[in-house]
């Protein structure tokens, strides 16, 4: 659309235009970032609903420039002053309708405008008069869209933790939390209800990092063992036993927790290959992002592939996706023999449409690419339900799994919560690097699990 701005010459008093605008919780965040205003009646968040969240004043304010710099005048226009009256609140999911009308036209190219904001039912929410130097020179532009705004926000694990904190607490053996971020993470929590934590390991040093957190463990359970390797058997046996309904990995390597989660005598094995599963709260994306298998299986064949899928598929229907579209990534989209990537990925597919891999819609070879955006796909004419609308990747091997997640989290802001699935009972599996929400996240995405399996998941 081309626009055409009007000269002082040509503005005739009772000149009328107008824009319609919806407020969303996005402009709240942009507004805060701007002015630097934090005032929490302002922000949506947990504790107040996005459809009650009140716009500032002075955004409502901000929004008659759009009128007078893109329509009337128009492109050129120049604020002098501008009046403001507030008469009542917007709300995010509101519809504003912001005019201005033409009152005076005075010496030296200064125009007097009316201006008012109304929304629900029409109710003015501000007025007040805007003076401006109208434009000097004829100018035409046409509309262009504005880059958008990543706006970091995790919406989506906002609901995972309030869907895993109306669930009975799991309870949860964590091994070694002797630090302050190993500890702090199962505190947070079972804070939250979602876990009830049994800490394992040295008592001297837990109740150390519980004091330099902050942390009362009154009514907490510590069992003291000898080393790291003993909490590990420990926290397994609870789980083996039935004592606890899933693991947690405090301060010690992965494998040497995994190392008695596979182990033949008194672990947790199942049918099933242990894998990973990354699930990623992306920016900007408006689903939910499971990746797999980034951190248990280096160079995994066919045969783990085809665990590694359906766990993921089985995670992802444990936080209510319906049918979960999953893309088994290469680094191209066309069967070659070359790339063993690429037949792996034909074969993940044919067995789900042969259902031996169940609950989800399973496509592949795809690039990063057309998995992710539809636009890329069609351009390769690429048809297909899951091409650039997946919600699952399943990774070649661990190293270009663990670079994708990690690129996803710092690059793309993404918050990525951890579990490994396949065992009996899940196992959280945090990072030093992890924030509060991603290791509440990974809590609550094995008690959404736990109770998904319990009620009859496969």
């Amino acid at each position: 659309m081309i626009r055409e701005n009007k000269l002082y010459d040509e503005l005739q008093v009772g000149d009328t235009a107008s824009l319609k605008r919806v407020c969303t919780a996005n402009d709240l965040y942009v507004f805060a970032h701007a002015s630097g205003n934090l005032n929490p009646l302002h922000l949506p968040n947990d504790e107040h609903d996005n459809l009650e969240a009140v716009a500032p004043s002075m955004w409502i304010g901000a929004l008659f420039s759009s009128v007078l710099g893109n329509i009337l005048p128009g492109p050129g226009t120049l604020y002098r002053a501008q009046t403001l009256s507030f008469l009542d609140r917007a709300h995010v999911g509101d519809e504003l309708n912001i005019e201005v009308t033409v009152k005076e036209k005075k010496p030296d190219n200064i125009v007097l405008l009316d201006t008012r904001v109304t929304g629900r039912g029409g109710d003015r929410i501000a007025e007040g008069m805007a003076e401006v130097l109208a434009p000097v020179r004829k100018v035409r532009i046409e509309d262009t869209d504005m880059p958008e705004l990543l706006v970091q926000q995790h919406q989506h694990f906002d609901k995972l933790l309030d869907r895993a904190e109306a669930l009975e607490p799991l309870i949860t053996a964590v091994a070694a939390p002797e630090e302050e971020n190993s500890l702090g993470g199962a505190m947070l929590a079972a804070k939250h209800g979602i876990i009830t934590p049994i800490l394992i390991g040295n008592r001297a040093a837990i109740e150390a990092a519980a004091r330099a957190e902050g942390e009362d463990l009154t009514g907490i359970e510590i069992i003291e063992t000898e080393n790291h390797g003993m909490a590990a058997a420990k926290a397994v046996e609870l789980a083996h036993t039935g004592q606890a309904g899933a693991v947690m990995k405090g301060h010690m390597h992965t494998s040497d927790l995994l190392a008695h989660v596979v182990k033949k005598d008194g672990g947790l094995r199942t049918g099933r290959r242990l894998s990973h599963v990354f699930v990623m709260d992306v920016p900007g994306l408006d689903h939910m992002l499971i990746v797999s298998d980034a951190a248990v299986n280096i160079m995994p064949d066919l045969e783990a592939k085809v665990d590694i899928t359906q766990n993921a598929i089985d995670m992802a229907l444990s936080l209510g996706v319906e049918q979960p579209k999953v893309g088994v990534l290469s680094a191209i989209e066309t069967v070659n023999p070359k790339i063993q990537s690429t037949l792996d990925a034909a074969a993940l597919s044919k067995m789900a449409d042969r259902g031996q891999i169940r609950g989800g819609i399973v496509d592949g070879p795809l690039a990063m690419d057309n998995a992710m955006d539809v636009e890329a796909a069609k351009t390769k004419g690429i048809t297909s339900l899951v091409a650039g609308r997946a919600e699952v990747l399943i990774v070649p091997n661990l190293e270009s799994g663990n670079m994708l997640a990690k690129e996803l989290a710092f690059v793309a802001h993404a918050e990525a919560a951890g579990v490994a699935l396949g065992a009996s009972v899940p196992i959280i599996l945090t990072s030093r690097s992890d924030g509060e929400k991603a290791r509440l996240a990974s809590c609550a995405i094995a008690a959404l699990y736990r109770d998904w399996r319990i009620k009859g998941g496969q």
